[in-house]
Parts: structure tokens; sequence; C-alpha cells
């Protein structure tokens, strides 16, 4: 699933210009892409789009404050990935509402083992949906590739 995200950020430079979900299911497919893996990209990516346009406007917090995780959050998101979210918090490229947006749908992958690799393609696709021009460094931080694990690997 993963890889369609990859696939999806590669292939269509805006968010807008992704087909609708059945003709890039055809797509998908052609692209050698498993039923069940277009199928659960599909309705993760129609999650996003459903809790992006409800979400409320969210005060912004103040300089000195900090996310507390929930215990459910600290469980699924570890130490090494809520490092990463606080990092690109403080470089300036997520804002409180966009980082609870990346918990949102981390969290709506249950089926998965969240790690670093795959927090930063969850990261890219929310950003990729917004529509949100990416400073060179950030984008070069969430497409570096993991030597020592493969975002592939065995859920």
């Amino acid at each position: 699933m993963f890889d369609i995200f990859v696939f999806l950020f590669e292939n269509y430079v805006h968010a807008g210009a992704c087909p609708g979900s059945d003709q890039l299911a055809r797509k998908l497919s052609a692209a050698g892409f498993e039923d069940e893996d277009i199928s659960e990209a599909l309705e993760w990516l129609n999650g996003l789009r459903e809790t992006a346009s409800a979400a409320l406007v969210v005060a912004a917090p103040s300089h000195d404050s900090i996310r507390v995780y929930a215990p459910e959050e600290e469980a699924r998101i570890n130490t090494e990935c809520r490092g990463f979210l606080f990092f690109l918090e403080n470089a300036g490229a997520l804002e409180a509402p966009t980082r609870e947006l990346i918990i949102e749908r981390a969290l709506a992958l249950s089926s998965f083992n969240l790690n670093l690799h795959r927090l930063k393609v969850i990261v890219l696709m929310v950003l990729w949906q917004q529509d949100r021009a990416l400073d060179t460094l950030i984008l070069d931080e969430l497409l570096a590739d993991e030597d020592d694990e493969d975002y592939t690997a065995s859920q």
C-alpha cells in the first residue's frame, strides 16, 4: 500500500491532478499493484480527504507548548516517529492541525506496523493532499531511503 502512495506522489505532482477513485484503481491495477492494496490505499485516501475537509480550525498553540500523546498514540507511534513530527513542526514544515491530521491517518493504519519510513510516506501524502509547497530539504528528508528498515517489510 505504501508503494502506491509513493507512486501517486511521483506520478501526480498535485493531488488535484489525480483521477477519481475508479479511474485511479484501473491505472494502479495496470501499473501492477494488487487489488487488495489498491482498495486499502483508496480507502485510506478517501479517509484523508474526508478528515481534512471536516477538520475544525484549531487555535495555534503558543510557541512553548508541547503535544502530549495519549497512551494509544504512544503505543502506535514510537519515539522515533514522534521525534520526527516534532522536528517537522520546529522546522516550520507542519502546523498543529496538519500534525493532528498526520497522527489521525497514522492511527487509521492499524493493520500496519508503523515505522519512521512509513510515517514519512504518511506525512508526504498529507502534505501532497493539501497541495503544499515543500522546502527542498524537507522533501529530501521525507524521500530519504531507510538503510536499516524497508517500509514494505512484513506487517
